[in-house]
């Protein structure tokens, strides 16, 4: 047995000796799939081999059952491919699960890129619109109340007793859920990452948070079950991104 085979047989009788749990385990599988995950979305392996699963193991000193579950499930996001003879390879970004929540946190990790908070917008003003739409038009009072819950933490946030960046996203998830369309509501993550770096975007370029009358509008229409113009006061605000965006792209 070579080196390497030594020392990952020597880390799995390590983790064994220390009685580790399940859980334990699972931990030590994410943790790992963190820092791969992280690794290949910034681009570490754009020029050089992915590590077999032994190489895994010794550099970050677990078992190969954990090196393993964290290769699988990169496999099932989308960021690596295994074939015959031919080992583990990272996939091109066009193959990645880019709706997976762990994908999107680690594209946020890149370099900002004005690109893909243009990409986000877009993105988002195909769902969200309908979305208030929806929720205008069929809503119940439980899922109306949640949004108008978000909006208060947005005027909190405003008067400095709540964060800014949540209470927006919460708002906003409010609205999807109460589109009571599961095609909607399963874009929750996406929305919120998309939000985190357009919130960012427009408070550093445009020196605010979001305008809450803008949202307020929002809110009004559903709560008077007006679709069209829930439709359009959602609209106006992504489309006040895209405009930030595009006087950014100008300002070089």
């Amino acid at each position: 047995m070579g080196t390497g085979g030594t020392e990952a047989a020597a880390a799995e009788a390590a983790e064994a000796r220390a009685g580790r749990t399940d859980s334990a385990g699972r931990n030590l599988t994410f943790a790992m799939l963190d820092a791969l995950g992280r690794a290949i979305v910034t681009g570490e392996y754009e020029t050089r081999r992915f590590p077999t699963e032994a190489e895994l193991a010794t550099r970050h000193s677990v078992s190969r059952s954990v090196t393993r579950e964290a290769v699988k499930m990169l496999t099932a996001k989308g960021l690596l491919t295994a074939r015959p003879r031919k080992g583990t390879t990272v996939q091109p970004p066009s193959s990645w699960n880019l709706f997976d929540p762990d994908v999107l946190r680690w594209l946020l990790e890149r370099k900002f890129s004005l690109e893909l908070l243009r990409q986000f917008s877009e993105l988002r003003i195909a769902i969200e619109p309908e979305a208030a739409a929806l929720a205008a038009r069929g809503a119940n009072a439980a899922a109306v109340a949640e949004i108008r819950a978000g909006y208060e933490r947005m005027e909190a946030a405003e008067a400095g007793t709540e964060d800014t960046l949540e209470a927006d996203i919460a708002f906003h998830i409010a609205i999807l859920n109460a589109s009571a369309n599961p095609f909607y509501m399963q874009f929750r993550d996406v929305v919120a990452t998309a939000l985190r770096t357009s919130i960012r975007f427009t408070n550093r370029f445009k020196g605010r948070s979001a305008s809450l009358p803008a949202h307020h509008a929002v809110l009004a229409a559903i709560e008077a079950r007006q679709s069209a113009e829930a439709r359009d006061s959602m609209a106006a605000i992504i489309a006040e991104v895209m405009v930030l965006i595009e006087d950014a792209e100008r300002a070089g």
